[in-house]
């Protein structure tokens, strides 16, 4: 399974996944870049994923079903005005040969969900790189449960978010932990990356857990906290 991105606005990332001809299109939040990619490569379009129902993530699922009017759409009960197949917690969908199952990672939205492969986790805003999605749901609980299904994941599962805030989340994240090595060190590898028009991702949950201070909260007090400063940052 290969799994490259198609930059989107401004920080998105719309996540091809690819065996043999077959191919994925995890939160295609805009048509264009898809549909170059089809232009250009010998490749089948077999599903859409999506994790949630906001725009930057599913803006283009209608330009893309103009031109593959038969692809089936999963996605979470959020996303039913779009959606093919609606998916829940507990539930697996089998494509390319892998299965794909899914968690509830609720917060961002009330329904967001990921996808967890064997070694792979597509998990929208409910993660980033040294950081996790904003909980415009106020239900901090819900964030903070879907951080621990996370941590429950193995050490080298590789976590594909659908944005480029590494930069940003290691800078608040020294603003808390000044002297952490962990942080200067990644900061530093990340900006040279990033600079070169690399993208950081994707990370893996083992180097989420020395790096990811949302994931290191222990509580949801603790996690709430995090939160509302990176949300002022």
């Amino acid at each position: 399974m290969n799994v490259t991105p198609i930059k989107a606005f401004s920080d998105n990332y719309i996540w091809v996944i690819e065996e043999g001809e077959e191919t994925i299109i995890v939160d295609p939040g805009e048509a264009q870049g898809v549909l170059d990619y089809f232009a250009n490569n010998s490749q089948k379009l077999t599903a859409i994923l999506l994790t949630h129902a906001h725009d930057d993530h599913t803006g283009g699922v209608k330009e893309i079903l103009k031109h593959y009017p038969d692809t089936p759409v999963y996605g979470p009960q959020e996303t039913e005005d779009i959606a093919t197949e609606i998916l829940k917690e507990g539930d697996t969908i089998n494509l390319l040969n892998q299965d794909f199952n899914i968690i509830l990672t609720a917060g961002h939205t009330a329904g967001h969900i990921s996808y967890v492969t064997d070694n792979a986790l597509f998990c929208g805003d409910a993660l980033f790189a040294a950081g996790c999605g904003r909980v415009f749901t106020q239900d901090y609980q819900a964030q903070f449960d879907a951080l621990q299904k996370f941590k429950a994941l193995p050490d080298t599962t590789l976590v594909y978010p659908a944005h480029e805030y590494t930069v940003t989340n290691l800078k608040f994240a020294r603003t808390i932990q000044p002297s952490n090595g962990n942080l200067i060190d990644a900061l530093v590898k990340t900006e040279r990356l990033t600079s070169t028009g690399f993208p950081s991702l994707p990370t893996t949950i083992g180097f989420e857990r020395l790096i990811n201070l949302f994931m290191q909260a222990d509580t949801v007090e603790a996690f709430k906290k995090l939160r509302l400063a990176r949300d002022k940052f």
